[in-house]
């Protein structure tokens, strides 16, 4: 069974700052999103196509992360926008290395690169490990 753990508003939303590899990194694929963020997106072109392949990406995120009380989106809108004090990682239950990231700027944005690298598989660990929501 597919859940809907990706939204696609927010993938247009991070579209808009494609070129830095946002919806890239939200979508579960990191390499590109790192290729996209150093390239701008490819110089544009690659920034261009994404507008069409976002259903894709959507859709494949859905099959491939566990669906569950961890909303992916929320999870990816607190990183984007407080993962510099932490919010991000309190909001899955890891409370301790988010004081962690509060009190080090997180973990002086090191820890910020490698959540936007892993953020997907840890929620969908959680999501697994504490069941899924009906």
């Amino acid at each position: 069974m597919t859940h809907d753990t990706h939204s696609k508003t927010l993938g247009y939303l991070l579209w808009i700052f494609g070129f830095t590899g946002a919806h890239r990194f939200y979508y579960g694929k990191p390499v590109t999103g790192t290729i996209w963020f150093f390239t701008l997106g490819l110089l544009g072109i690659g920034w261009i196509i994404d507008l069409f392949l976002i259903p894709s990406m959507d859709r494949e995120a859905d099959r491939r992360f566990v669906g569950g009380d961890a909303n992916y989106s929320v999870a990816w809108l607190l990183l984007t926008f407080l993962g510099l004090f932490g919010a991000h990682r309190m909001y899955i239950g890891k409370w301790i290395s988010g004081v962690i990231y509060l009190l080090t700027g997180g973990l002086f944005l090191l820890g910020v690169l490698y959540d936007f690298w892993t953020l997907n598989a840890q929620i969908s660990e959680r999501n697994h490990g504490r069941g899924q929501a009906a």
